[in-house]
């Protein structure tokens, strides 16, 4: 790298202007120069009048000063603005960190009211410590390059550019305060909910009037014995081995979050909707809002009150597989009605409720491939198992074929060899004829198996709407498992490390925060720059990093500019569909004295 001077005569005078350059040789061999860092003019003309000034923060005494700045290699002339001599040959680089992602999750931040929702929420400590905006680097961290609370204190933050972006006066504490911050979090938890609420209505106009529900789950690594909602149970992240903890989500079908709640691991999910009917309605209000839900969450009971409430609480949901064969008498002779697609329906009623039969012929195409796919790999498993001696062996080896085969080895008919009553001198293990472990297909088992596949059966006290309308619904729990996926792998939610039951709700805290800026920046993408996911915009953006430039002056000091680079074309492209501009350059700063070298 180097600094180049470009000069440019306008109006019969000429200028100089000063970049860092690097020389970059490409695939095929060719070298060309690029720019990196561009500084501006540094005033080359022997005339007061065209002398430019700039403000320049000396650090000795503490005020701005408003300098003109000139290479060693000219004469300054006499101005009103003190000139200073810079040693251009001297320039050094240094503290490369990044830029552009962490500016764009302050300015989401920024968008969100955040700063002043939090500013009013958590005072700045005695000692110093400015709580709401610890939290905010703890959320763009969660955002950007989620890790451990150690990992922030020791490595990520001298990384990024967040000290800058937050001005001056933030002083970045040890790593006390970074875990200090989380203990602060979960009372204002209900106040964070209501102003985001409002926030989402004015800059997308979002409404709350289809709620989607269902849960998912996180794990906790190590024994987890002083936190009491780690519990073992039903693991979604299939690590049985660990304790873990339930969360349960309400979304808008933008996916908006509305609330959450963490819940002991082995709570079952039919327990859960009550709490949350009651917890949004005493937050919201009581409205006529629509409630998607998977099977499996709400009970006969629950059901129940919704239809009974005033006003009655409106609900969609689907049901178990066993239930399209029971009811089968009331649709059998039914026609079939396509609302989009390859989706055809049929509708029935019971009571209140109105039950909707959907028929996927794409979804019933995968599900046939995929048991056939498994009874397949079972059958050879078998086949070849009728060549072991062992009996042990046997059971070993098909316990294994099943557990691989899922429902499909139900389709199967095995026959293994009875046990042979002990006699005395016999060997521990039963030796096998070829051929006397026997199995056969199960045909008409398989045809009845594959007559329910892609059928779904929907079950909704919406009597007054369309089919299409509800298949359309229902298919909008695609989104709420968006959003796990969001927090899972894009957010780093699992797993967590933290040995203190506050700790851990205070994670799931801080990783809501994150898909908040998530969700925000996702539905300005889709409005302004469609087919671009936020991880790809975040990922985009961190290419602009931030450097320190010193160049030495002629009295001994030194003159440092924070300078970010220079967006890359697809940067300019991503920031103007946006509609957004990256701030100016921070001002310069003048240093102490020092000997310089030589």
């Amino acid at each position: 790298m180097f600094l180049r001077s470009t000069k440019r005569k306008k109006d019969g005078k000429e200028h100089r202007y000063w970049s860092v350059v690097e020389t970059v040789r490409s695939a095929t061999g060719t070298v060309h120069q690029r720019s990196l860092l561009y500084l501006g003019e540094l005033n080359d003309s022997q005339q007061a009048a065209w002398t430019k000034a700039i403000d320049v923060f000396d650090v000795e005494s503490g005020r701005t000063e408003t300098r003109s700045l000139f290479p060693d290699d000219r004469t300054p002339p006499a101005t009103a603005a003190p000139a200073l001599s810079l040693r251009l040959q001297d320039y050094e680089l240094s503290r490369p960190r990044q830029y552009g992602a962490c500016w764009l999750a302050c300015e989401l931040w920024r968008q969100l009211g955040l700063d002043q929702f939090w500013a009013g929420k958590l005072a700045t400590s005695r000692e110093g410590t400015d709580w709401a905006r610890l939290l905010q680097v703890s959320t763009a961290y969660r955002l950007i390059d989620p890790g451990s609370e150690w990992r922030l204190h020791r490595q990520w933050y001298d990384q990024s550019a967040m000290g800058d972006l937050l001005g001056p006066d933030f002083h970045w504490g040890g790593k006390d305060q970074v875990y200090g911050v989380l203990d602060r979090l979960l009372e204002h938890r209900t106040a964070l909910f209501g102003h985001l609420q409002e926030r989402w209505k004015d800059l997308f106009g979002a409404t709350y009037e289809v709620l989607l529900y269902d849960l998912t789950s996180t794990y906790v690594e190590g024994q987890a014995e002083e936190i009491p909602e780690a519990q073992f149970g039903h693991s979604r992240d299939h690590r049985p081995d660990c304790r873990q903890v339930v969360i349960g989500l309400v979304v808008t079908p933008e996916g908006f979050p509305l609330a959450y709640e963490m819940m002991p691991g082995n709570t079952s999910d039919k327990t859960t909707l009550r709490a949350f009917l009651e917890k949004i309605e005493k937050q919201y209000g009581k409205a006529r809002r629509i409630w998607i839900m998977d099977r499996g969450i709400p009970t006969e009971e629950v059901l129940a009150e919704m239809r009974a409430a005033d006003p009655p609480i409106h609900y969609l949901v689907g049901t178990p597989r066993a239930r399209v064969r029971q009811t089968r008498s009331h649709w059998e002779s039914l026609a079939w009605q396509k609302v989009k697609g390859t989706v055809e329906v049929k509708l029935f009623r019971e009571g209140q409720e109105l039950f909707v039969v959907a028929n996927s012929s794409g979804r019933r195409d995968k599900e046939n491939a995929m048991r056939r796919k498994k009874l397949a790999r079972l059958l050879w498993t078998l086949r070849a198992l009728r060549r072991e001696t062992s009996r042990d062996r046997l059971l070993q080896r098909l316990g294994a074929a099943k557990s691989k085969a899922g429902r499909a080895a139900g389709l199967v008919e095995m026959h293994v060899p009875p046990t042979l009553p002990k006699r005395k001198g016999r060997r521990s293990g039963q030796k096998l004829e070829p051929g006397s472990f026997r199995f056969a297909l199960r045909k008409e088992a398989l045809k009845d198996a594959e007559l329910y596949d892609g059928h779904y059966l929907l079950r909704s006290n919406l009597s007054d709407k369309e089919p299409e309308y509800l298949w359309k619904l229902y298919m909008l729990l695609v989104e709420i498992e968006a959003v796990f996926k969001s927090f899972k792998n894009d957010l780093g939610i699992r797993p967590i490390y933290h040995s203190v039951g506050p700790r851990v709700q205070a994670h799931i805290f801080v990783c809501f925060l994150a898909y908040c800026l998530y969700v925000t920046l996702k539905q300005r993408l889709q409005a302004l720059a469609p087919g671009l996911t936020p991880r790809t915009a975040l990922e985009t953006l961190a290419t602009v990093q931030m450097l320190d430039l010193r160049l030495p002056t002629t009295d001994g000091r030194w003159l440092e500019l924070s300078r970010y680079t220079k967006p890359a074309p697809e940067v300019e492209l991503l920031l103007a569909r946006l509609k957004l501009s990256l701030p100016e350059q921070p001002p310069p700063r003048l240093g102490a004295r020092k000997e310089l070298t030589p």
